[in-house]
């Protein structure tokens, strides 16, 4: 799945779409596989895609499983250019503490907020206060499930950074993300999901 993200982000750029960031969901097993860092390094080499177009999505979880040993991958894919997200925050063990000893670039607030934002108070303020958080943080924000107005409206007046979901598209094949990018529909913060899923 990794290489063949990578190497579809590459084609897109050598066929002059505008450059978008690729992201793909890295599972424990994955993660913890030693020689997990060489095989990213490789897979970029090997597809010439710059490190910068690439972003790695990790749950809190797995974070926090072997914290020393974790930081140490983190710190090595950090060091090529990557950038690293926490996929589903506010669904795990949410330690504020591990936010500033790995040190990551995004967050991912778990749709189950979203969902109801616009309805239910509590959904609201745990929002409002993940992107509050992460602002302080300097941390980007990206606010999953995103499906209608009144939840892009919630989400823009609290300044979260992007969103991910059928308010923007449903998951496109591969061509139909080509014809959107040739189309310019796109905003200039667009990742793409490694499923074919946009956001």
């Amino acid at each position: 799945m990794l290489r063949t993200a990578c190497s579809q982000a590459r084609k897109w750029q050598e066929d002059h779409l505008p450059a978008v960031r690729v992201a793909v969901n890295v599972s424990a097993v994955q993660f913890r596989r030693q020689g997990f860092c060489e095989q990213v390094r490789t897979v970029l080499r090997e597809t010439g895609l710059p490190p910068q177009y690439l972003e790695l999505e990790l749950t809190e979880s797995l974070l926090l499983a072997d914290a020393d040993v974790n930081l140490s991958v983190i710190q090595e894919l950090k060091a090529m250019g990557l950038t690293l997200a926490i996929d589903d925050f506010g669904t795990g063990y949410s330690s504020f503490n591990y936010l500033k000893q790995f040190r990551v670039s995004r967050l991912k607030i778990d749709s189950s907020f979203i969902r109801d934002v616009a309805a239910n108070p509590d959904d609201a303020a745990i929002t409002a206060a993940i992107i509050s958080m992460a602002k302080s943080l300097h941390l980007k924000v990206i606010a999953e499930g995103v499906e209608n107005e009144v939840q892009m409206t919630f989400l823009r007046a609290h300044h979260c950074d992007e969103i991910q979901g059928y308010y923007f598209s449903k998951p496109l094949a591969v061509d139909k993300v080509s014809d959107k990018l040739r189309g310019d529909t796109l905003e200039p913060k667009v990742r793409v999901q490694a499923s074919g899923k946009q956001s």
